[in-house]
C-alpha cells in the first residue's frame, strides 16, 4: 500500500490511489467547461507521482526529508503525452509555476530531470519505469488527453492564461482532497460543504423588490435622475441577451449603476447558463459601499451567497457575531480560497494580479472565472502600463472560456483603440461592445455641474478665505501636503465643520469621517471636506460645491462626481460648482502630482484645454479624445518592457513579479485612532504576549495605516509585531505588521510620525 498523506486526527492514512482518482475527478470536473479537461484529468492522476517512491513513504514516517514528489509526474506528462500545461502545473503544484521556455521543458526529460530540481532537494525516485509500474499495479491508468491545453505559444499571455487555468484546477482539487483527508472521521473523508449556488431567477426577483421597496419608493432623488437610471435599468436589461464577451457600460455619477450592473450580470448568466458574477473595485471604500448595497439585495439568501473577498472582509461586529454564534466566518474565510460562490466581491488587485500570478494560493480560484460574468467598476483606474496584457488575459478568458467581462465606468477609457497591440498577446484583441448605445443622452440629461476652469494659480489663504463662505464644500487635492496645508489654514482661523480624509487615516477612521460628513451635508450643518484623491472613485457624498485641483481629466469628472450627486440643486433651478484650481506651488511641477504617470495625464488635460477651451466633463467624446491623445503619448504598448519580456519568455515567476497594481514595498501600522483605542491596546496586549495570528490580522486591518517601507533601517516608531509561535518552531517578528509606538497619531489627520508625511502612500 502506498499512501499519499499521513494519518489524521482519527489514525486514517490517505491512500495514493484514491488520492490521484479523487484529485484527477476534481479537476476534470473544473475544467468541464473547456476543450482540454482530459488534460486536466491527467495532471490530476500524475501530480504526485514520485509518491510511490520508497523514499516518500519512509518520509511520511519521519524517517527522509528534502525529497521532491513532483518533477517525475511532470516529465511523463510532458514526453509520454505531450501535455505542456500538465507538466507546468504538476512542476509547479508546490512550488509555483516556473518557465515554459524550450531550455526549461527540456530539463524536464528523463535524462536530464535531475536539472530540473531545485538545489536544495533530491528526486524521491529518478526511476520513472519503476514508479509509473507501482502506479498501474495501484489500478490506476493514463490516458492520453484528446485535446491540449496549449495549441502554440505565439500569442503569449492567452497561453499563459491557459496554463494558469488548468493549474488553477489542479491546485484546487490537490487542496480539497488532502483537506477533505485531514477533516475525515470513523467514517472517511470529509469533503467542505460547497458554497451556495448561482440561481439567476431568483436573485434577479430579489433584486426586482429591492429596486421596488427600497430604491424607487425611497429615493430622494430629481425626477431626471429618476428617469436616468431607469433608462439605464431598462438598456441594462436588454444589453443581457447579447452573446457573451467583452462589454463596457459607460454611465454617469449617480445613474444607479451599481445595481443596473448587476441586473445586466443576473439576466446575462440568466440567458447563458453562467456559474457565477465577480465583481472587481480599485478601492475598498468603493468595495465596501457595494457590499453593503448587495448585503441588503441578498439579505434572505443563504450565508456567503455575497462572498467579499479582500483585506477588510471580515472586519468589525457583524463578523465577530458570526464567530461566536454560527461559524459562517470560518467558511467564509474557505470559500474565499476558491472564490465557490455565486457572487464575489473582490478588488482589482486581488482579481488581477491573480491572473498573472504563479502561486498555487493565488491562482487556485482561476477556474471560477470560467463560464462568469467579470465586472470591472471604475475601469478607469487601471494602470496605462499593465493595460495591453491585461487587456489580453480577459479577452482571452472571455473569447476562450465563454466569459463576459464588463468595463463599467463614468470615464470610458479608449481601450479599443488598443486592440492591434492586444492581439499580438491574444487573438480576439479588445473590442467591446458598449451596453447603453445612447449613453451620451443620459450624461446630458444628469448633467448637474457647472466646471470652471480658473486661470492663474491659488493660494491656500485665497483658498481658506473662499471656504468662509461656503459652508458646505469638497476640496481634492493631488498631494497630502497640499492639504495638509490647507488643513492648516483652515484650523488658524478656527473654521467650524472641518474635515481631513486621507489614507493617513487607518480604515475605520475613514468610515468614520464620511460617516459624520453624511450626518452633516443631510443636516445642512457647515461641512468643509479637504481631502486627497482618495474620495473620488465611488465614494458617496454629495457637496453643493467641490474644488478640485487640476489634474488628469478622468480625475475632475470623478471629483465632480461628488458634486450635486442626487440632483437636488436642479430642482431648485441651479446646478452645482466643480471649481478646478491650480495650487500655487513653486516647485518643479512633475512634484506636484503624485506619480509621473499622474503627471503625464494632468499635461494632456491642458494640451486639450489649449486646444478646445473649456471642457466638457458631460460629454463621453472629451474622455475618448482625452484618452486617445494620453495613449499616443504614452504608448502603453511599450510602458512596461521587463513585463514584455517576462511574457516573451513565458516566465511566470519574472511575469508574477513584474506584474503589479500597486507597489509592494509597503508595511501595515496599527495605530491608537481615540474611537478605537481599546480595541488597539487589546490587540498590541495580544501581540507582545502571544504573537499575531491570521485573525488577530483580520482584527487589526480596520486600525492599520499602510507605509512605504524604508530603504534602511525601519523607523524606531515602528514595531514589529511578535508572530505566534508555530508547532515547534519560534514565532520571530513580522515583517509586514508593526505597531506604532509614541504619540503619533492626530485625531483629525492621522498619522504624523517625526520624520514627516513623505512616507505614506498618497
Amino acid at each position: 500500500m502506498y499512501y499519499a498523506h499521513s494519518a489524521n486526527d482519527v489514525g486514517n492514512w490517505h491512500p495514493l490511489a484514491v488520492h490521484l482518482g479523487s484529485v484527477a475527478n476534481l479537476a476534470k470536473s473544473f475544467a468541464s467547461e473547456s476543450p482540454w479537461y482530459g488534460e486536466a484529468q491527467l495532471a490530476g492522476l500524475l501530480h504526485d507521482l514520485g509518491k510511490y517512491a520508497d523514499r516518500f513513504q519512509r518520509r511520511l514516517h519521519g524517517e527522509d526529508s528534502g525529497l521532491d514528489h513532483w518533477s517525475q509526474g511532470a516529465a511523463l506528462a510532458l514526453t509520454k503525452h505531450q501535455a505542456v500545461a500538465a507538466a507546468l502545473a504538476i512542476q509547479g503544484h508546490h512550488i509555483g509555476l516556473q518557465r515554459g521556455d524550450t531550455d526549461t521543458l527540456k530539463r524536464l526529460h528523463p535524462a536530464t530531470l535531475a536539472n530540473a530540481v531545485l538545489p536544495s532537494l533530491q528526486l524521491s525516485d529518478p526511476d520513472l519505469d519503476a514508479l509509473t509500474a507501482r502506479a498501474l499495479a495501484d489500478g490506476l491508468q493514463f490516458a492520453a488527453p484528446a485535446t491540449h491545453c496549449i495549441q502554440a505559444w505565439h500569442h503569449a499571455v492567452a497561453a499563459m492564461l491557459d496554463v494558469r487555468l488548468l493549474f488553477s484546477c489542479l491546485t484546487d482539487a490537490d487542496f480539497l482532497d488532502t483537506e477533505a483527508h485531514f477533516n475525515g472521521d470513523e467514517n472517511g473523508k470529509r469533503p467542505r460543504a460547497a458554497g451556495p449556488a448561482l440561481d439567476p431567477a431568483i436573485a434577479l426577483a430579489a433584486l426586482d423588490r429591492f429596486m421596488a421597496d427600497s430604491i424607487r419608493h425611497g429615493s430622494r432623488a430629481t425626477d431626471d435622475v429618476h428617469t436616468v437610471r431607469e433608462t439605464l435599468w431598462r438598456a441594462c436589461g436588454d444589453a443581457a441577451t447579447a452573446a457573451p464577451g467583452a462589454f463596457t457600460l459607460t454611465a454617469p455619477t449617480g445613474s444607479g449603476k451599481t445595481l443596473a450592473m448587476l441586473r445586466f450580470a443576473l439576466e446575462h448568466a440568466r440567458k447563458h447558463g453562467l456559474n457565477r458574477i465577480v465583481l472587481a473595485v480599485p478601492f475598498l471604500t468603493v468595495i465596501e459601499q457595494t457590499a453593503a448595497i448587495y448585503r441588503r439585495v441578498f439579505a434572505d439568501f443563504p450565508a456567503n451567497f455575497v462572498l467579499e473577498h479582500h483585506s477588510l472582509a471580515g472586519v468589525g461586529e457583524e463578523s465577530e457575531r458570526e464567530d461566536a454564534e454560527s461559524g459562517a466566518s470560518r467558511q467564509r474565510r474557505l470559500l474565499s480560497e476558491n472564490w465557490d460562490a455565486p457572487i464575489v466581491l473582490t478588488t482589482n488587485v486581488q482579481l488581477l494580479e491573480s491572473l498573472f500570478s504563479n502561486r498555487p494560493s493565488a491562482c487556485r480560484k482561476l477556474h471560477r472565472l470560467m463560464r462568469s460574468v467579470v465586472i470591472f467598476d471604475e475601469a478607469q483606474s487601471l494602470p496605462a502600463m499593465l493595460a495591453v496584457p491585461t487587456l489580453a488575459a480577459l479577452s482571452h478568458l472571455s473569447s476562450a472560456y465563454k466569459s463576459s467581462v464588463v468595463f463599467a465606468t463614468a470615464t470610458q477609457p479608449a481601450f479599443d483603440t488598443l486592440s492591434a497591440a492586444v492581439s499580438k498577446h491574444a487573438v480576439a484583441g479588445w473590442k467591446p461592445t458598449e451596453i447603453v448605445a445612447g449613453h451620451a443622452d443620459l450624461f446630458k440629461k444628469l448633467e448637474r455641474v457647472n466646471v470652471e476652469w480658473r486661470v492663474g494659480k491659488t493660494n491656500w489663504q485665497t483658498l481658506a478665505a473662499e471656504l468662509e463662505s461656503r459652508p458646505q464644500a469638497l476640496v481634492v487635492c493631488n498631494l497630502k501636503r497640499h492639504a495638509l496645508a490647507l488643513l492648516e489654514t483652515l484650523q488658524v482661523n478656527a473654521m467650524e465643520g472641518v474635515f481631513h480624509l486621507s489614507t493617513n487615516l487607518c480604515a475605520d477612521h475613514r468610515r468614520a469621517v464620511l460617516d459624520w460628513v453624511r450626518k452633516r451635508l443631510a443636516s445642512g450643518q457647515p461641512c468643509r471636506l479637504i481631502s486627497t484623491q482618495c474620495v473620488e472613485a465611488g465614494v458617496d457624498v454629495d457637496f453643493p460645491v467641490v474644488y478640485r485641483a487640476f489634474g488628469p481629466l478622468d480625475a475632475i469628472a470623478q471629483a465632480a462626481g461628488r458634486c450635486n450627486r442626487e440632483g437636488r440643486l436642479n430642482a431648485q433651478g441651479k446646478f452645482g460648482r466643480v471649481i478646478v484650481f491650480e495650487p500655487d506651488d513653486t516647485g518643479e511641477a512633475r512634484r506636484q502630482y503624485p506619480t509621473f504617470a499622474y503627471y503625464q495625464a494632468a499635461e494632456v488635460t491642458r494640451a486639450l484645454l489649449t486646444e478646445h477651451g473649456e471642457l466638457d466633463i458631460n460629454d463621453p467624446a472629451i474622455f475618448r479624445k482625452y484618452y486617445k491623445k494620453l495613449y499616443d503619448v504614452a504608448d502603453p504598448a511599450t510602458m512596461n518592457n521587463a513585463l514584455e519580456d517576462a511574457i516573451q519568455a513565458r516566465d511566470f515567476v519574472e511575469v508574477a513579479r513584474r506584474y503589479r497594481l500597486i507597489e509592494q514595498n509597503t508595511f501595515q501600522l496599527l495605530v491608537p485612532w481615540i474611537d478605537r483605542r481599546d480595541e488597539f491596546q487589546a490587540l498590541r496586549i495580544e501581540a507582545e504576549q502571544a504573537g499575531i495570528s491570521a485573525r488577530w490580522m483580520r482584527r487589526a486591518q480596520g486600525l492599520a495605516v499602510s507605509v512605504y517601507k524604508p530603504r534602511d533601517a525601519m523607523p524606531a516608531w515602528a514595531i514589529p509585531a511578535k508572530l505566534k509561535p508555530f508547532g515547534r518552531t519560534g514565532g520571530g517578528v513580522s515583517d509586514e505588521w508593526f505597531i506604532l509606538e509614541g504619540d503619533y497619531y492626530d485625531d483629525t489627520i492621522g498619522l504624523v510620525p517625526p520624520e514627516g508625511p513623505q512616507l505614506f502612500i498618497a
